[in-house]
């Protein structure tokens, strides 16, 4: 009995070794999100299997790269969602995300074996890859939420500081990666730069290229123990907390904090450097920039990227805690139609204000239709109830950021730019062939906007149109002439110029 005890040990051993690889070779090809749930219970398996730590990470290895063939197949599907994101969504993604979080606890969890002084000398993954691949797997995490406009996981930011501190003070944090890969560090950088770009401010499809232009455009950047004060664009970071990172300018560090630094003043340099190429019409391969800087929105990306890294600002306004209701109508054509022609169509929806300021207002959505809703669109807002005023008017802005926590639930921050509008026709007297163009006028709001505003769809005019003929329908009929002298916005949906008279009239 005894000498058949270790042959049945060593049997049970391999049992779910091999289980494991034969399920990999069945499901080698797929990408669909559905594997994800199946690759937890391989993964589970994987936990309780009393092998080596060598063979161990080797199976590791082969489940994350299937897990990546999964990552990578799910991400384009989510740049099309809108919000709310349902629940098919929501779902599929939590499934992946929960996989990633075992994924990464077990890499985590092998760096104790790595490091024992009695382990023989072999052919295992080294500690610096293991971090690397951790590193990865919560980056991914953190990505997903940002594409489905949600908060991140409770404690995924402290888990990814922890393993960005373990590779600091094991001195692997700047060690390449494999196959000459991003470090710990630079992967980590690149984490936070995503993070500290307020990416609930941007449209899925903006996110996917301000991803690939970290990844392909970026600088390296270095982490600071103190603040480096000859810098600009400088933010910190509590190794202690559940958050990414905080812009100087907007918070300071207490004393107590065990805080890192990094400034993203070159960046920003650069992405000036971008810009300036962009319009005096380099292309955006020549500069080996993702094609979508050659577009309006990315455009507009890269200028706001260039102000939220290289100078954040501190907030204008305090926010005042409010409860009240108003209507609220977005896009640029619905609200054209409701304005122009006082139509209160099918695309009205009703929303609480929950604190405002000058700058606009944060609201939380009550009833109606929200699939019209996103973030950088024109959107306008119409106190109701006890908040009702007595000409009732619909003040214009733009959704800087929408979060939406579950199915039912989702918030927005619009910020004002005029309290009311004028609809509007643009004709292009050198594009006649094309026909007008649905448009709005803002007017001048010093000393924010000193001149009237045009907004119209992405794309369609330009800052070299030099001369805009307007088409006004309200109380009388009017024309102006006009020309744009700065594109002031530009986002995936719309974009606004600051225009002035015509200088022949």
């Amino acid at each position: 009995m005894s000498s058949d005890f270790p042959r049945a040990t060593q049997a049970s051993a391999d049992a779910y070794p091999r289980a494991i690889l034969e399920w990999l070779a069945l499901a080698h090809g797929r990408t669909g999100a559905e594997d994800a749930g199946e690759l937890c219970e391989q993964l589970r398996l994987l936990r309780e299997s009393p092998i080596p730590t060598g063979q161990r990470i080797d199976l590791l290895d082969l489940l994350h790269k299937h897990a990546e063939r999964i990552v990578n197949a799910e991400l384009p599907t989510l740049r099309e969602v809108t919000l709310p994101v349902s629940r098919r969504v929501r779902q599929r993604s939590g499934t992946i995300q929960e996989l990633l979080e075992r994924l990464v606890q077990e890499y985590l969890n092998t760096l104790a074996e790595l490091f024992d002084p009695q382990r023989k000398a072999s052919s295992l993954m080294a500690p610096a890859d293991v971090l690397a691949q951790a590193m990865q797997g919560i980056g991914w995490h953190i990505r997903l939420s940002q594409l489905i406009a949600a908060p991140a996981g409770v404690g995924i930011w402290r888990q990814l500081h922890a393993t960005y501190r373990t590779a600091r003070r094991l001195g692997l944090a700047e060690t390449p990666g494999r196959d000459n890969g991003p470090s710990v560090a630079h992967t980590y950088i690149r984490i936070l730069l995503a993070a500290i770009a307020q990416p609930a401010s941007f449209s899925s499809s903006e996110l996917a290229f301000i991803a690939e232009y970290i990844a392909t455009c970026v600088r390296p950047i270095d982490i600071f123990e103190t603040p480096p004060l000859d810098r600009t664009g400088v933010f910190w970071l509590d190794l202690d907390q559940d958050f990414p990172a905080h812009a100087l300018t907007r918070r300071m560090p207490t004393g107590d904090t065990l805080g890192l630094y990094f400034a993203c003043d070159l960046v920003a340099r650069d992405i000036r450097e971008h810009l300036a190429a962009l319009t005096k019409g380099a292309s955006a391969t020549s500069l080996g920039l993702p094609s979508f800087a050659d577009t309006p929105a990315g455009l507009g990306v890269l200028r706001r990227l260039g102000q939220l890294w290289g100078q954040p600002k501190a907030r204008k306004f305090p926010r005042r805690r409010q409860s009240y209701r108003v209507n609220l109508c977005a896009g640029l054509d619905q609200l054209w139609h409701l304005i122009r022609h006082r139509e209160n169509g099918g695309q009205i929806s009703e929303w609480m204000v929950t604190n405002e300021s000058p700058d606009g207002y944060s609201l939380m959505h009550m009833s109606g239709p929200t699939s019209h809703v996103r973030v950088g669109d024109i959107v306008a807002v119409q106190p109701t109830g006890e908040r009702a005023e007595r000409i009732p008017n619909w003040h214009v802005g733009i959704v800087r950021w929408a979060i939406s926590e579950n199915p039912e639930h989702i918030e927005l921050g619009m910020q004002q730019l005029a309290s009311h509008a004028i609809a509007a026709e643009v004709i292009r007297p050198q594009e006649i062939e094309a026909g007008n163009l649905a448009a709005l006028i803002l007017p001048e709001v010093p000393p924010m906007r000193n001149s009237p505003a045009l907004v119209a769809p992405v794309g369609l005019l330009s800052e070299q149109d030099r001369r805009l003929i307007l088409l006004i329908e309200n109380e009388h009929f009017g024309v102006r002439e006009v020309r744009p002298t700065a594109v002031t916005e530009q986002t995936s949906s719309i974009e606004i110029f600051s225009v002035s008279p015509d200088e022949r009239l």
